[in-house]
């Protein structure tokens, strides 16, 4: 069985973050590991709080696993100070960590910022060239580029413009290096457009109507993660997330009493 890390914030009502994380790659039929970059405080209607930890517990937290078990890929969620960003990069470039999806989790869909400025300009400079694929939805795809993202236009520019910005950095290795700007939040079908530095792809789904959407964007790149450890292509194990967050969306349980979560154990298509 494959094992995959993800490094990443703690959801206690289980719907985002690490929960979701762990729970994506079971159903994927991997076995999942963690280190928790920040306690929050939220439910399925908002988040009240987050409480980060220090760049020495993260690191407490990996480099256990990372002795102990082959690490197959590797998801990044929340990751809300500089210096976390930067325990992270060095774990995985240190270790040579495979399959590298870096969700760039800035704003719950509440409205909460989980990330500064500050922060954000180092998760560029250091983490960001290290990814094999890099997950934004728009609202992190403008704050990634400084630029409007409300369209279908916006999103191909963007997925252009984050793709160069991984082209320098502190640390740097060969990868896949792949952006896939995620259209959940635009009207119409469900759109997301993946760039690999060579081609533009759009992704298309019929959009399901459901306020079950909480962790969507964690999903779907732990969903990532796990396929691409399992050997699958770049373009195939976006598909198949895709497909995999389709069924979770629509058999979704209904829990709780704002946006609920998804239904991690939908079935996967192989």
């Amino acid at each position: 069985m494959l094992t995959i890390l993800t490094i990443a914030g703690f959801d206690p009502s289980g719907g985002a973050g690490i929960l979701a994380d762990i729970k994506t790659f079971a159903a994927m039929g991997c076995f999942g590991t963690a280190a928790i970059t920040s306690i929050t405080s939220q439910n399925t209607q908002a988040v009240y709080g987050a409480y980060h930890q220090s760049a020495e517990v993260l690191m407490a937290q990996i480099e256990p696993v990372v002795a102990d078990f082959e690490i197959a890929a590797v998801k990044t969620g929340m990751l809300p100070t500089g210096e976390t960003i930067l325990a992270a990069t060095e774990a995985i470039y240190r270790h040579s960590l495979p399959n590298v999806v870096i969700d760039p989790v800035i704003r719950s869909t509440s409205g909460f910022d989980l990330i500064d400025e500050a922060a954000m300009r180092c998760l560029i400079t250091h983490l960001l060239p290290l990814a094999d694929v890099i997950t934004p939805n728009l609202v992190e795809a403008e704050r990634l580029t400084q630029h409007e993202v409300r369209d279908l236009t916006g999103m191909k520019r963007a997925a252009h413009g984050i793709y160069e910005l991984c082209e320098t950095g502190s640390y740097s290795r060969v990868g896949r290096r792949a952006v896939l700007v995620k259209g959940g939040h635009l009207a119409g079908d469900a759109v997301d457009v993946l760039y690999d530095g060579r081609e533009l792809r759009e992704f298309r789904s019929p959009r399901i109507e459901t306020t079950s959407t909480h962790g969507t964007g964690c999903t779907l790149s732990a969903a990532i993660a796990a396929l691409l450890a399992k050997g699958f292509d770049l373009n195939s194990a976006v598909e198949r997330a895709k497909c995999y967050i389709n069924d979770a969306l629509r058999t979704a349980p209904g829990l709780g009493h704002g946006a609920g979560p998804l239904n991690h154990m939908a079935p996967v298509t192989e």
